[in-house]
This record gives C-alpha cells, sequence and structure tokens, in this order.
C-alpha cells in the first residue's frame, strides 16, 4: 500500500520537446531600438519550440501532448500573415480612423490598412516578447495544467535559423 508522501518520493518528470514544422508562422513587424530608431518594416518566418516537463504517471507517460502541438498550432494562425504591431510601447501611439490604423513615431505617422495588421499587448515585436505572449496563451488556463502535472515550459520563438528568444513557466 502506498501513501502520498511515498508517491511524492518517486515523482519521476520527463520533457517533451515539441518542434513541429507546422509550428510555424509568417508575419510583418518592425523592432523599436529608442524613441528615435527603428527597423524599416520587414517580415519572418518564425518557428516555435516548446519544452513541457510533466509528472510521468502510472501508465508511462506524461499528458496527451496533441492538446499542446493543438493549441501552439492554433496560436501560430492567429498570428500568420499580417503585420504585428506592438500595443504597448511606450515610443508610439496608435490612432484609428476609418479604414486606417496610424502609428505614430519619432514624428512619423505610418499609416496601416486596420485588416492587415493585428496588435498585440506587448511593447516590442520581438522574439522575447513574441515567447512571452505565446507562453502566457499557453498557461492561461492554470487549472489545465495542474491536471496535466505540468511543472515547467520552455518556449521559444525564432526569426530565423539559431535566433530565438524564450519565455519560462515554472509551477508555483
Amino acid at each position: 500500500m502506498t501513501s502520498s508522501h511515498n508517491h511524492s518520493t518517486s515523482l519521476r518528470l520527463s520533457t517533451i520537446e515539441l518542434d513541429k514544422e507546422d509550428m510555424s508562422f509568417a508575419a510583418g513587424h518592425y523592432t523599436i531600438f529608442s524613441s528615435t530608431h527603428r527597423e524599416r518594416l520587414h517580415g519572418h518566418n518564425f518557428h516555435m519550440y516548446a519544452a513541457i516537463t510533466a509528472e510521468v504517471t502510472e501508465n508511462g507517460m506524461t499528458f496527451d501532448y496533441g492538446i499542446y502541438k493543438a493549441k501552439l498550432r492554433a496560436l501560430c494562425k492567429e498570428l500568420s500573415e499580417w503585420v504585428l504591431i506592438p500595443g504597448e510601447s511606450p515610443y508610439q501611439r496608435l490612432e484609428e480612423d476609418g479604414d486606417y490604423l496610424y502609428v505614430h513615431f519619432n514624428q512619423e505617422k505610418i499609416p496601416f490598412l486596420k485588416r492587415d495588421v493585428k496588435v498585440l499587448p506587448v511593447a516590442n515585436i520581438t522574439v522575447e516578447e513574441l515567447s512571452r505572449w505565446f507562453l502566457q496563451r499557453l498557461i492561461a488556463e492554470p487549472l489545465e495544467l495542474h491536471q496535466h502535472c505540468i511543472h515547467h515550459i520552455l518556449l521559444k520563438v525564432y526569426s530565423g535559423a539559431g535566433q530565438s528568444g524564450s519565455a519560462e513557466y515554472h509551477k508555483p
């Protein structure tokens, strides 16, 4: 007969790595470097990677990781084929007027068609901020994390081969 104390001492963790070709999205953006300097508008084929550490159950597996592949694919689809605009940058102001979104940056008034842009609740469109955005969306349901016995998530967004930013979740 095992007690709950014995279970905690025999806790076994495993890390599932998700790095599927279709966990990606193409998007336009510019990086803001300061109140007066930004990149020109350009695009990337971004790629996602997730490492999820969870408890191994008595049947020899962690959780149905197809759930998280589907979630990451859906989040990628949300960002694919948009011009991504940071909604929380201290260096720019957004103005909507009819079909247009104007970005006011360093005495420029940059016009975008609203139907082409997605404003994200981030300070900048960087791999660092995008990884945090993805992670926040992935951990939005604490009960689900608890049900899947997830202890840690490392999430990376790549803007090209060998260039990524990451964000991490640790079980409280």
